[in-house]
């Protein structure tokens, strides 16, 4: 969109959803009257079809009893790879390579331990000092139970602004002493996508395996796993694969790595034919399942079926590109209504670098999300300036999006923000 030539009315952002051939999607999901809805990039809304899976999966429960695992329309037995079969092409890999399992967290722990073999002077990890907390608790946790020092041993590449992580600061660090690299593949703040073709390509010239944690880019933009070459990745399921709060993750393992041993062994991680013979030692299965650790949650699978049928649907590559005209409009939006008011757009204008978030900075955040919420619009807090805006490309239309630039606009010409304190909620 040419700024010069930018309409900034209401009638333009109806006309524009009049041509969304998406819209449509946005009646399979359940959405609050009056309210805008800009957090699915912490928690999806619930869809009809989510809803009706997860009670399909009930009545199994209540119809079957035991015999759930074998029984019914979706048997719980073989429900984790079933839905790895569905998740496959979000990311762009073979079936096998994919399973839904455990919690992000869980799952990294999982791939450290079974990827990162410190041997001779390659010992560090490498990661990025922006990237989601979590992931370097276990970064660190698994280097201490390796007995090492995480000050010494765990590299962060830094920022050098604050917001977004050069590729090029990244390559840099990529030394003979660097054994594992793990990064986000969107910048969880800023929404900065990251090269994962070019980062892996690199990885694996200097013999460093390399993973990504997808959270912020399932379900919003398309992958290439296996043609990347990425050695494993991660993510949850309740950002834009709109599961439900806790609902299961998923991991994805190259097939070239198959045969290598789980590092976190568990009774699923058997080979399926041979689980139940109960024997103590091992025979894995012969694909990612081999990397799950425990039971299957399959009540927070049973969603996942309902959304992942209405993602194929959709489909990636035109959700990805109602995704940018939604975020490309509303921070035209923005420059044209905010001016003067002191926001800063932190996350990247180039389309190729942004995932499916806008990030505003501003030293009143806090009390700004506070007060968009007080007007029915659902932003994300980030400390300790920072409001996440997601317009969903599944269920926000661009007259959403119109309003709640209109809704902020207000909220700072009448100052509203100012009767709140600037400090953050338990949730943000």
């Amino acid at each position: 969109m040419n700024k010069e030539r930018f309409d900034s009315s209401q009638h333009y952002a109806c006309e524009l959803d009049q041509k969304d051939k998406l819209a449509p999607f946005r009646n399979e999901f359940y959405i609050k009257e009056g309210s805008i809805y800009l957090d699915g990039n912490s928690l999806g809304l619930l869809s009809k079809r989510a809803e009706k899976s997860l009670l399909e999966v009930l009545y199994s429960w209540r119809e079957y009893g035991i015999d759930g695992w074998t029984e019914g329309k979706y048997p719980w037995f073989y429900l984790s790879e079933e839905l790895g079969k569905l998740t496959a092409p979000l990311l762009g890999a073979a079936t096998e390579e994919v399973i839904v399992t455990g919690s992000t967290t869980t799952n990294l722990h999982q791939m450290i331990a079974t990827f990162y073999k410190p041997k001779g002077k390659r010992t560090k990890i490498m990661a990025d000092e922006l990237t989601f907390p979590s992931d370097i608790y276990a970064l660190k946790s698994q280097l201490e139970l390796k007995g090492y020092n995480p000050d010494e041993q765990l590299i962060t590449v830094k920022s050098r602004d604050g917001r977004m992580i050069e590729e090029e600061d990244i390559i840099t660090a990529m030394s003979e002493e660097v054994a594992f690299i793990l990064l986000p593949s969107v910048l969880y703040r800023s929404g900065q996508v990251l090269n994962m073709k070019r980062l892996t390509e690199e990885a694996h010239k200097h013999r460093i395996l390399i993973g990504f944690d997808l959270c912020h880019s399932i379900g919003a933009l398309p992958h290439q796993l296996s043609e990347w070459g990425v050695d494993f990745a991660v993510w949850c399921s309740y950002k834009y694969l709109n599961s439900g709060p806790g609902s299961t993750a998923g991991l994805y393992v190259n097939k070239k790595h198959f045969k290598k041993t789980p590092g976190l062994a568990g009774w699923f991680s058997s080979h399926k034919e041979k689980q139940f013979d109960m024997e103590h030692t091992l025979i894995q299965a012969e694909d990612a399942g081999a990397y799950q650790i425990g039971t299957p949650h399959i009540l927070s699978c049973a969603p996942l079926i309902g959304s992942l049928e209405l993602l194929k649907e959709a489909g990636i590559e035109r959700l990805r590109k109602k995704s940018l005209q939604l975020t490309n409009y509303m921070m035209n939006l923005i420059a044209h209504e905010l001016k003067g008011m002191e926001f800063t757009i932190g996350n990247p204008t180039d389309e190729e670098r942004r995932g499916g978030h806008l990030y505003l900075e501003h030293q009143e955040a806090a009390r700004i999300c506070k007060a968009l919420k007080e007007n029915n619009v659902i932003p994300d807090f980030r400390a300790p300036n920072g409001i996440r805006l997601a317009p969903a490309a599944l269920y926000n239309t661009y007259e959403e999006v119109w309003k709640a630039v209109q809704t902020l606009k207000k909220i700072m010409t009448e100052e509203q923000y100012k009767k709140y304190p600037n400090t953050r909620g338990i949730i943000a």
